[in-house]
């Protein structure tokens, strides 16, 4: 077994050289050769959602600046920012977001998250998995999700069923206790870019052609397979070349190609990064990837906030919204959840002394999320803060709870066992707080 092991890791080294694509081939490698079904209660529910769009602001955004904003707290507050009426009576928004203004029947706002953590670690820990650190390292929602609607369940396509635009989040292994089939395809590259290359499927300046020639010779190369030709492992290994050829060379990898969209479409999202990221979203979702984050990072505002905010707010307003108008007009939103969140909110209280010249710091005791699609209802609001945005006043939702309440729009049963290696009965979700799923807000 380690001989046959070391062989498929020469090959596999050798087809990198030839062509970029070999941890794609991995991953079908993996989904193949080692199958592990997940208990038929797992999907027991009826599912509303067929995809998970996750919008993950990387750093914690400012619920101030967002979707709680205070224009009565004064300066130390809001530094003079005012709040703007929706298209929902009664329901408002940080001025910095008159687009998504405009959709806000199209989503609910949760205005009272909480879990009193202000560490980037655990914290992006506890909104990944529900669960506090402990010895058990949990895969994350976006994991499992792509393992419970993935190759065992009836997926069949051949991009992988998670995939992160454009960098990982990098706080924890994702994957968990999870076997590494259920990694998440990183792509890498910049969707705003001439050609959005992404890491194992599209190289720039490498043609179709050259990349068939490459292929060739790589097989004039192998002498192995036709020494050993009943090997199970290399069967399988061949088999993954070949489907992760498919993907390079094929029609699958043409979702990432958003040369295909007109230019009036890719405007809308804005010529950005994360515009074009969330663009790369929607084509995902059409594909029918169960499992998408878009990874904009930035938040992390200690110094000069309002400075930082003013980009990053923009180009939040613009590609959000541009994804919420472009799902809902396409008849995909009722089937995919939108979710925008970081790991916590920012201290209400702005520090204006030096170095930090108008910043804020990490908080995790009163925060802000935005859901949309995929079984909840919108023009919703749950929960309030007090006048500050610093404490929650009514209707706390904890992480376990959001992520749980997910996991039932797409038919996922939060209270199904997770296969591990270590034999310990797991669960996707720990028990319901004492307030539990955000019930109030399905539309059935």
């Amino acid at each position: 077994m380690n001989n046959i092991q070391g062989t498929v890791q020469g090959r596999k080294s050798t087809e990198r050289r030839a062509a970029r694509g070999a941890h794609v081939a991995v991953f079908c490698f993996l989904a193949l050769a080692t199958p592990a079904r997940t208990d038929e209660k797992s999907m027991s529910a009826p599912p509303y959602a067929k995809s998970l769009i996750e919008i993950w602001l990387w750093g914690g955004p400012s619920q101030l600046e967002t979707f709680d904003p205070k224009p009565d707290a004064g300066r130390d507050y809001n530094n003079g920012l005012k709040a703007i009426p929706t298209n929902v009576a009664g329901v408002y928004i940080s001025e910095l977001l008159p687009n998504l203004s405009q959709h806000a029947d199209k989503y609910a706002l949760v205005r009272s998250m909480t879990h009193g953590i202000n560490a980037h670690e655990t914290a992006t820990y506890l909104m990944q998995t529900g669960r506090p650190p402990d010895n058990t390292v949990y895969p994350s929602i976006g994991a499992v999700i792509g393992m419970m609607k993935g190759y065992d369940h009836g997926y069949t396509g051949k991009i992988p069923p998670y995939v992160v635009l454009t960098q990982a989040k990098g706080r924890f292994s994702e994957t968990g206790f999870l076997n590494p089939r259920y990694r998440p395809l990183v792509t890498g590259g910049d969707p705003n870019a001439a050609v959005f290359a992404v890491e194992g499927i599209v190289t720039h300046g490498v043609s179709k052609d050259q990349h068939l020639q490459k292929r060739v010779q790589l097989n004039e190369l192998d002498t192995l397979g036709r020494f050993m030709p009943g090997n199970e492992k290399l069967k399988a290994f061949d088999q993954a070349g070949e489907e992760a050829y498919e993907l390079i060379t094929g029609d699958a990898g043409s979702v990432f190609d958003l040369s295909r969209e007109t230019d009036d479409v890719r405007d809308s999202y804005g010529r950005n990064t994360f515009g074009q990221a969330c663009l790369a979203a929607r084509r995902l979702v059409e594909a029918g990837v169960p499992s998408i984050t878009v990874n904009f990072n930035g938040w992390d505002t200690h110094k000069r906030h309002f400075e930082t905010l003013r980009l990053k707010m923009t180009q939040l307003d613009q590609g959000l919204g541009a994804l919420l108008d472009d799902l809902h007009e396409r008849g995909l939103l009722e089937n995919t959840i939108v979710c925008c969140y970081g790991e916590f909110g920012r201290t209400p209280k702005i520090d204006w002394d030096s170095p930090w010249n108008g910043g804020r710091s990490h908080f995790g005791n009163c925060f802000s999320v935005l859901i949309a699609g995929g079984g909840f209802k919108g023009g919703q609001v749950v929960g309030k803060s007090d006048a500050h945005a610093e404490n929650v006043v009514s209707r706390p939702v904890y992480p376990q709870d959001l992520l749980g309440s997910i996991y039932e729009r797409m038919g996922i049963d939060p209270d199904a066992k997770l296969p591990n290696p270590m034999g310990k009965d797991l669960t996707s979700m720990p028990p319901e707080s004492q307030h539990g799923r955000l019930r109030e807000i399905y539309a059935r």
